[in-house]
């Protein structure tokens, strides 16, 4: 837990605010016994202190955008691909306390979950610090990274230049997942940087999440 209040540069006064946020509805299922609650009602509270922040930013920041192009904008920000890749940056996948069934399915890797998982820490950073606490967190982790999708550079290339110096080792993006609805579909690819899996990454489209997997891989590999 430690490790993960740092990357999200914020120290919990309570921390079983924390882990209620990791607390899938699958693992309280599987413990009654011990009074659990799964994180569903802190989703509930995150989605709506993201959007509030999200509509701060750009309410402050585009003073001629109309109505229905700050509506449309901010559901782009927060959609579920750019939640779920918050949750990869955070590793929130390995923290989550999941039910037996749902872990061996895969549910440390499910979008939906990480990004249900997202929100709820979001709240949880709200209920223990305040408005004043969650804002900078918010901002940093997902408004400015959206920028930063939109600043024009091309992970996919970067990342194509640094596997070169290497003779012989290919770079490949696969499908992973596809989900939601048809008006707001969600792609995981991965990239594969000889026979390992390098990173994996989620967009509103394919071309999005490759970028966002060589994002993901140029990390890795520069650490």
């Amino acid at each position: 837990m430690d490790a993960l209040e740092q990357k999200l540069g914020y120290q919990f006064n309570d921390r079983g605010l924390l882990e209620h946020a990791l607390t899938h509805s699958s693992y309280a299922n599987e413990h009654r016994n011990l009074g659990l609650t799964s994180n569903e009602r802190l989703e509930f509270l995150g989605d709506s202190v993201l959007g509030m922040v999200a509509a701060e930013r750009l309410f402050q920041e585009h003073p001629d955008m109309p109505e229905g192009e700050l509506t449309r904008t901010r559901a782009a920000l927060v959609c579920e691909g750019a939640l779920h890749q918050v949750a990869l940056s955070l590793g929130l996948g390995k923290y989550l306390r999941l039910g037996r069934g749902e872990d061996a399915g895969g549910g440390r890797q499910r979008p939906s979950i990480l990004a249900d998982a997202t929100e709820a820490v979001l709240a949880a950073v709200y209920l223990d610090g305040g408005m004043e606490a969650v804002r900078p967190i918010i901002r940093r982790l997902i408004l400015d990274r959206e920028g930063e999708r939109s600043s024009g550079r091309d992970y996919k290339t970067a990342l194509q230049e640094l596997v070169q110096r290497t003779p012989g080792v290919a770079i490949a993006y696969r499908l992973v997942e596809e989900s939601g609805p048809d008006h707001a579909r969600v792609f995981r690819m991965e990239v594969t940087v000889g026979r390992e899996v390098a990173g994996q990454g989620a967009g509103r489209t394919k071309k999005e999440a490759e970028q966002q997997a060589a994002k993901a891989a140029l990390e890795r590999l520069s650490d």
